[in-house]
């Protein structure tokens, strides 16, 4: 059976945030922990855009903090459904930090989020299609079929010898030798 589709413009989510003293810590810095939420607020909005559903996160990949954001910064969050599978999506989402008064604007941070959509029984629910339109959009929704196979074998979901968008990139690279005294 074929599944509806929808583009990722259909899920695009922009959420915006003040830092304010409640969201610092000592240094006057944005708390970890509470970008995290934020950010999964975001993509999970994206998510449930696409999927017209309930959605719950099943992973976060790789969040690194490249940038402290400032009490008084604003920090904007662009969030995209990348590729969908049959019950679960995968989320692209960017942090930029922006003081507004200097006029000055960083990226602060890319993560990519899992969801999987619910039925009203809690359990996992077929979801749309993904069909992807400029390059940028093809170009992410091809590497995450990669990007999902890593997350299945790193969580011992998926046989290493099973990952065959993984095992691809790695096929095309000259043999190196590794015995001790070689430079990589």
């Amino acid at each position: 059976m074929t599944r509806p589709f929808k583009t990722p413009t259909h899920s695009q989510t922009v959420m915006n945030e003040l830092v304010l003293p409640n969201d610092t810590n000592t240094l006057n810095n944005l708390m970890g922990g509470r970008l995290l939420h934020w950010m999964d607020i975001c993509a999970a909005i994206a998510a449930q855009k696409h999927a017209n559903r309930i959605v719950v996160t099943a992973s976060v990949d790789n969040v690194s903090f490249n940038r402290a954001i400032r009490l008084g910064n604003l920090v904007n969050m662009t969030a995209t459904v990348t590729r969908a599978f049959q019950t679960s999506m995968e989320v692209r989402l960017e942090v930029w930090c922006e003081n507004i008064p200097q006029g000055i604007r960083h990226l602060c941070n890319q993560a990519y989020f899992t969801f999987v959509a619910v039925d009203d029984a809690g359990q996992p629910t077929v979801i749309p299609d993904l069909l992807p339109e400029t390059p940028e959009e093809i170009q992410q929704y091809e590497g995450a079929l990669r990007r999902r196979q890593l997350r299945l074998v790193l969580g011992g979901r998926m046989k290493p010898s099973e990952a065959h968008e993984l095992r691809s990139i790695f096929q095309d690279l000259p043999p190196r030798d590794y015995s001790p005294g070689t430079k990589p």
